[in-house]
């Protein structure tokens, strides 16, 4: 009795502790952020232009690194600038390329005898090479892999030791701005000499019913000692909370595993979780796995993994089904950038875009084009978004001449186990990528390769690729390598494609579609494109894409497609399309010769032109996240049940009286009736399937207001209206929180409009605001949407674009308290707002 007494206490303990307990980091569990206090200095190309030597000693200890600027990560050396309008439009006229060095001095404490010291970097940009102490450790060239260095062979004990890293993108490029630097978060990991290896747990659910879900773990230990040893593992479930806290114990399991000496081990772990919690895009249930490693009697490593209960299923007919429910995948494509802050990673930034993407009705995300940061598949796992998983946008073949082509024969296996083996136990990925518009994909054998690579990882998870050269795919069979077939635009063959007999059972996924492009807030009459902006009317679009509506048509024409994911959720830095002179733009017209040469020839103009524009026009969303109109004609489509009306264009203009100015409305309701000044311009209705937008062509623009009722099923659903505005007279500020943590790096974005004295946004306002910010905080950037600004992100100064601009604050390091940020125009009244910094 006092045995099984104790046992329960021992239960109860550790299920308390887990309760309380916040896990700083999936996997082993003696972690540290290893952010702090690096130094940096660039050499080779500099940014503006000019050579610096690279002196060759860099990497010894006895460097002196006094004058290198003292920075945290992560760090994008690029971002800072200066635009420069003779570089490359495809990577946002910024100096990326060059060579970076980072250097930190730091001391391990306490350092067991057995003990291992790894640092995993989440990504680094790019070709990175590693010293400790003037001993080299390693390399990982591809900017986008996260990968592990052990420190353990080259580490000085209770003494200073310097970790030195070399980054060089003068031999990396990019079809689209790709940052430079450690741009994403590196840790240090500590272990005794017996523990589970790197993303050493593979869980999977293979029978998952309302009663109880089987959970199989494959577990891969390490043993560094020097003589075998026997070890036990224990594996405890827990239910685990948003916030990555444990809490109710769901099951157990254990085993035994004899591991020889300097080598490597594995077992099978199983359990049943009863009545499991399903993760769903409705109800992100997720739980941990807790491992202990037992040595001797000793606990010699903890482990954790998330993972989730859910079941996929692909069909060609019947579509996507989660859960055994069937899903319209409605998703978009986004690059891996966060605008102003360019490609270094910051989590509360990704989880603010995540959100508005969320409320537009977005329900996937394909991370376009490369392995993403791993908060993104943390965020997706806790919000309830689908991820397809993309490894590379190039194969053997380039599209650059320094792309992944350079390491694909030496690195591609390693890059994609990467992949599979970091993100494997996350219920949001459910597709695995292997490229995109990759120029072998017709290369049957190479695709049935890389495939297999990520089967032989993971066989839970379809295997796709995204053709834009579909008919070549198919017809040259490599598609038959594939679970699920991802085409890129061309879908005006599927009907075809459907009676296909090699592929009458093969799924059809929209890995890109729409390519609308839009400048936010600006409207065109009698042309889509003027002044290097593009009209926000939503309709232009390169020659393989389409208007969004158009993209719906096709998708309700073909009910059997699993859904689409439109290019793009957010503007990014970069393939200015169509502003873009690139000749990777002749990639999209490899099959149609005629199609090719009249792009080719359009692009020879561009470059004679060299167009100012430095970010893409993609977006439904703007740089620094402002909606377009676009954003509420997917929340239109994408989420009927809420009342969703919007009009558009603005309704102030100073020479337009008597003309006609087209209206548009964007509603979830099945008809409508404009008004303009309380006179009625007619009532329309969609016709299902057909009709995405109402428009009113015949308007006569008169100053005053623009109104419109909504009905659904003949009752009235919602309602818009827009004004005139005044003259320009006062800045409105909002910020999308009021606390801040800056211990874990958190940031506030504020938006600032030009209002009348009325508040009624005066859109075509460029008034220029000067931003300042008192006590704790400090400005990280600013913005305003505007893909031909030139304005560096880190000025203090921005002019609106079309009366919006954004401001970014973080708290200043080691602060707290109140954050005072204010904004101010010449003739216009200052407008301030107040944030915590805890």
């Amino acid at each position: 009795m006092k045995v099984i007494f104790g046992m329960f206490l021992a239960m109860l303990s550790f299920s308390l502790f887990g309760q309380q307990q916040e896990i700083t980091r999936m996997g082993n569990a003696r972690v540290a952020l290893f952010d702090r206090d690096w130094k940096f200095s660039r050499f080779g190309l500099q940014a503006d232009g000019n050579q610096l030597a690279e002196p060759n000693d860099l990497h010894k200890t006895e460097c002196n690194d006094d004058t290198w600027r003292s920075l945290d990560l992560p760090h994008d050396w690029a971002i800072e600038g200066p635009f420069r309008i003779e570089l490359a439009s495809e990577s946002g006229k910024l100096p990326y390329k060059g060579i970076g060095w980072y250097r930190k001095h730091f001391k391990v404490e306490n350092l067991q005898v057995g003990e291992r010291v790894y640092l995993d970097f989440d990504g680094a940009m790019a070709n990175a090479k590693i010293w400790l102490n003037g001993r080299y450790v390693g390399t990982w060239p591809y900017g986008y892999s996260s990968f592990r260095m052990d420190l353990t062979p080259y580490l000085k004990k209770d003494a200073e030791n310097v970790l030195a890293v070399r980054l060089d993108t003068e031999n990396w490029e990019s079809r689209w701005y790709s940052g430079a630097g450690i741009y994403r978060h590196v840790w240090m990991v500590r272990t005794s000499a017996v523990h589970v290896a790197h993303w050493g747990t593979a869980i999977t659910t293979p029978v998952v019913n309302d009663q109880y879900a089987t959970v199989m773990n494959e577990v891969t230990l390490d043993n560094f000692r020097f003589f075998s040893v026997h070890a036990e593992v224990k594996a405890t479930y827990f239910e685990l909370d948003a916030q990555d806290k444990p809490g109710k114990q769901v099951a157990t399991a254990s085993g035994f595993v004899d591991l020889h000496a300097n080598a490597s081990g594995k077992l099978n772990l199983e359990t049943r979780i009863n009545q499991p919690k399903r993760w769903d895009i409705l109800s992100p249930n997720r739980y941990v796995e807790k491992i202990e490693v037992i040595v001797d009697g000793q606990t010699s490593d903890t482990y954790y993994s998330p993972f989730g209960v859910r079941t996929i299923a692909f069909t060609a007919n019947e579509g996507f089904k989660l859960n055994g429910r069937r899903v319209d995948i409605k998703g978009v494509c986004n690059h891996h950038d966060l605008g102003s802050l360019g490609a270094a990673f910051n989590k509360s930034a990704l989880e603010r875009q995540l959100k508005m993407l969320q409320a537009m009705g977005m329900n996937s995300l394909r991370t376009s084009h490369n392995p993403p940061a791993p908060e993104l598949l943390e965020l997706a796992d806790k919000m309830g978004i689908l991820i397809w998983d993309e490894a590379f946008d190039a194969w053997r073949t380039g599209k650059r001449a320094k792309d992944y082509n350079k390491l694909y024969d030496e690195w591609h296996e390693r890059d994609l186990l990467a992949m599979v083996h970091r993100d494997r136990n996350h219920p949001s990925v459910f597709i695995w990528s292997i490229g995109n518009e990759v120029l072998e994909q017709q290369d049957v054998n190479m695709t049935r390769h890389l495939a297999d690579i990520i089967r032989r990882a993971d066989p839970t998870r379809p295997v796709s690729n995204g053709y834009n050269d579909p008919d070549g795919g198919r017809e040259s069979g490599a598609a038959t390598a594939l679970d699920i077939m991802g085409v890129n635009y061309f879908f005006s063959q599927q009907g075809r494609w459907d009676k296909d007999a090699r592929y009458q059972n093969m799924p059809t996924l929209g890995s890109e579609t729409s390519s609308c492009v839009s400048s936010r807030g600006e409207y065109f009459f009698g042309t889509d494109y003027d002044g290097w902006q593009v009209t926000s009317y939503d309709r232009a679009a390169p020659g393989w894409g389409c208007s969004p509506d158009a993209q719906f048509r096709i998708l309700a024409q073909y009910p059997n497609l699993l859904g689409e994911y439109v290019w793009t959720g957010f503007d990014y830095l970069g393939e200015p399309t169509p502003y873009n002179s690139a000749e990777t733009n002749l990639l999209n017209f490899r099959t149609d010769p005629a199609k090719r040469a009249e792009l080719e020839a359009a692009l020879e103009e561009l470059k004679k032109k060299n167009p100012p524009s430095r970010s893409s026009y993609f977006g439904i969303i703007d740089l620094a996240g402002f909606p377009k109109d676009r954003f509420y004609l997917y929340q239109s489509h994408w989420r009927p049940d809420l009342p969703v009306t919007h009009i558009l264009p603005h309704w102030t203009w100073t020479s337009r009286k008597g003309e006609i100015t087209p209206v548009h409305v964007y509603t979830s309701g099945t008809e409508a009736e404009l008004f303009v000044n309380g006179k009625s311009q007619g009532r329309k209705k969609k016709v299902a399937g057909q009709d995405f937008r109402l428009q009113w062509d015949s308007v006569r623009f008169e100053p005053g207001t623009v109104k419109v009722i909504a009905y659904k099923d003949g009752k009235e659903w919602s309602k818009a209206e827009i004004q005139t505005a005044g003259k320009a007279e006062k800045l409105q500020m909002e910020a999308d929180r009021a606390t801040i943590d800056g211990g874990r790096s958190e940031l506030v974005f504020v938006s600032v409009k030009v209002t009348d004295k009325k508040g009624t946004l005066v859109p075509q306002s460029e008034a220029l605001i000067d931003f300042s910010v008192e006590g704790a905080g400090e400005i990280v950037s600013t913005d305003n949407g505007n893909a031909i600004d030139f304005t560096s992100f880190q000025s203090h100064s921005r002019k609106a674009y079309n009366g919006m601009a954004l401001v970014i604050v973080k708290a200043k390091k080691g602060a707290q308290g109140a954050i005072r940020i204010n904004a101010s125009s010449k003739g216009l009244k200052v407008a301030t707002v107040q944030v915590l910094a805890k």
